[in-house]
């Protein structure tokens, strides 16, 4: 017996730990004894020390790809289409309706959707490029911006540059596959893509600003495709296209509010205030009245009105019930903004495809 225990006895570091204790418990499990149960609270503290969780995934499939690719692709958002969505929407709107004016050819809109679309994802990028090299100081002191590539430290100014300028070269190879009209046309944009950034800094209103950049596709796609601009369409439709992003780009604004009174940035977000949802129904109601007026001259028929009529009621949902007070419920209601776009072209392209196929539609008046 005396044996059995001496074969048993504690070590002496062991039997300074306290009853219950895991290097305690390990001793006896080892030497056969069975360990006293664990206090509740003990068990407690051991279920903590389970093994580590497996390492989360890729956020996203940037993530996945080679590591000196991923501050570029950052950069870029190429992970976040809206952007570029919000940026094509009015130039399908104008190719499709411009195509349903003169009668063009499948081979037409199919070309220059194409061309505009490859253009808009280019020109977006580069447009984030811009900003993010305009507003590194600010960035790092939003919540929401401050993990951006150059804000963050991953990528240089000079480096940002250097890819501003592979961008824009793509953008210029783009815009010169269009007839010289429409290539001069294209050019007269750049300064307002290049004043953007920096609008927040002196106004409240740099959404207008943006909203001029972002819809100079609706002059654009009509001028591709027939070769000069029609203002009776083009304008209301550009018009139409400025007001939508008064409503999307303010709702996205309210996501930072209260880090850009902070930092001193302005938008419309902190001018509207406590009356955005007035003035973005206002807005709204602009923005749906002029791209239908764009239509009327276009004598466009019954499915681009049905379309419209869709995007005011998904437009005048998102304004009622967006919390601008919460970045989730804003988001939610920016992306759903595009939804309406896509609903605006495709009115026109069922328009357009009736159009080819022989079925005659009567317009609305």
């Amino acid at each position: 017996m005396n044996t059995l225990l001496r074969a048993h006895a504690l070590p002496p570091r062991t039997a300074r730990c306290p009853p219950g204790s895991l290097l305690r418990r390990t001793h006896l499990l080892r030497t056969g004894l069975r360990a006293p149960a664990l206090p509740s609270i003990a068990r407690r503290a051991v279920a903590t020390e389970s093994p580590a969780k497996p390492p989360v995934g890729p956020a996203t499939w940037i993530d996945r790809a080679p590591a000196r690719l991923q501050p570029y692709l950052h950069l870029t958002r190429i992970d976040k289409p809206i952007g570029t969505l919000l940026l094509f929407y009015p130039c399908a709107w104008s190719i499709t309706m411009a195509s349903y004016a003169v009668q063009a050819p499948l081979t037409t809109p199919l070309t220059y959707l194409s061309l505009f679309g490859i253009g808009a994802l280019i020109m977006r990028s580069a447009g984030c490029t811009i900003n993010d090299m305009a507003d590194k100081d600010f960035d790092k002191a939003v919540e929401r911006t401050k993990d951006r590539p150059i804000a963050r430290g991953d990528l240089t100014r000079r480096q940002a540059f250097g890819f501003l300028g592979v961008q824009l070269t793509g953008g210029l190879a783009v815009l010169t596959q269009l007839n010289w009209y429409s290539i001069f046309l294209g050019a007269a944009s750049l300064p307002i893509v290049a004043l953007y950034p920096f609008m927040k800094r002196f106004t409240y209103w740099p959404q207008a600003v943006l909203g001029l950049a972002f819809n100079w596709g609706a002059l654009l796609g009509w001028s591709a495709v027939t070769g000069a601009l029609d203002a009776g369409v083009a304008l209301p439709l550009y018009a139409g296209g400025f007001c939508w992003t008064l409503v999307y780009d303010t709702i996205y604004a309210h996501q930072d509010k209260a880090d850009d009174v902070r930092v001193g940035v302005r938008s419309t977000a902190l001018l509207f205030g406590a009356h955005t949802r007035a003035a973005l129904s206002a807005f709204s109601a602009g923005a749906v009245s002029l791209v239908a007026l764009a239509g009327y001259v276009n004598a466009q028929g019954l499915p681009f009105y049905a379309g419209v009529g869709v995007a005011a009621a998904q437009l005048a949902r998102i304004v009622h019930r967006t919390d601008f007070d919460s970045r989730p419920s804003c988001w939610k209601g920016f992306v759903g903004c595009g939804v309406a776009g896509a609903w605006v072209w495709a009115g026109a392209a069922a328009d357009y495809g009736l159009m080819l196929s022989g079925i005659q539609i009567p317009a609305l008046w």
